[in-house]
């Protein structure tokens, strides 16, 4: 089997050190749509050095995501790349992203889980700087063809559906050239880029990266319900449940209660497709 699960998990984590500063934090946002309109204040905070914030999912691609790199070619893991999607994202968030930082990124693969037709692989990334911990962030990695091998199904990761109508419903549009923007911030996989591989993947056109939609929804949120405080996210989780293409719109549907925020999200175009599900964010 190319998943070894008890080699796996038994490994020794990986570390590595990483650094990022204005630059990075503003390239990221700009690749989720922030800047519009380009002189508003609340806009200013993702866009302006001088008054720059970091939105806490900025900890997917700290480092160009190293974690998840680091985690697919950990002992006991052999898998063929085109058989892995990206199935579901946390960010449990310490204390507020320097605009500026170097950092220590630790990863293992924290569990193997048997779906059966699949595995998934969680991969653990830890980030701490000199004055402690920052994030630690769940990749939640799923290979098909690699389950059956009596292994432990795992936890569910699905929330009960809310009830009633959405607090607020918001749509965020994106650019024609989005994907090719947020590529630059470290995930090059030309299927966010190149029409031919798009196709040879199943795909009539390229589609926007999973992370984006993530990144987007949160900066949603923050600007929404949290009075564009970042500080106030402690975690964010989300199952990738759909995907959205460059020019489409996301719906986002937003149910509120005390410390949290469930979340939906759609693909408006096509009928409300689901993008992301099971999606909450938690804040103080």
């Amino acid at each position: 089997m190319p998943i070894d699960a008890a080699k796996a998990v038994a490994a020794e984590p990986r570390s590595a050190e990483i650094s990022w500063d204005h630059k990075d934090i503003q390239l990221y946002h700009l690749g989720l749509g922030a800047g519009v309109p380009a002189t508003d204040p609340d806009e200013l905070r993702y866009t302006l050095e001088s008054k720059l914030h970091v939105l806490p999912s900025f900890a997917t691609v700290a480092g160009a995501g190293m974690g998840v790199v680091g985690g697919l070619s950990a002992p006991g893991v052999e898998v063929n790349l085109a058989a892995v999607l990206h199935g579901g994202q946390t960010i449990e968030l310490h204390r507020p992203i320097p605009v500026k930082g170097k950092a220590t990124t630790t990863s293992r693969v924290a569990a193997v889980y048997d779906k059966g037709k699949a595995a998934i692989l969680v991969l653990r990334t830890e980030v701490a700087d000199a004055e402690g911990p920052l994030w630690t962030s769940d990749a939640q990695i799923f290979v098909r063809g690699e389950g059956g091998f009596g292994g432990d199904r795992g936890p569910s990761t699905r929330l009960e559906a809310p009830t009633g109508a959405p607090d607020k419903t918001i749509e965020r549009p994106i650019r024609e050239d989005q994907a090719l923007l947020y590529r630059l911030s470290g995930d090059w996989n030309p299927l966010h880029a190149d029409p031919e591989f798009a196709k040879l993947a199943g795909f009539d056109r390229p589609i926007l990266h999973g992370l984006c939609s993530y990144g987007m929804t949160l900066k949603a949120v923050v600007d929404t319900v949290l009075g564009g405080d970042v500080s106030r996210v402690t975690s964010y989780s989300t199952r990738f449940a759909g995907i959205v293409f460059p020019g489409e719109t996301l719906r986002i549907a937003l149910w509120e209660s005390p410390g949290r925020v469930q979340v939906s999200v759609t693909a408006v175009e096509r009928d409300d497709a689901p993008v992301l599900a099971d999606t909450l964010v938690l804040h103080n």
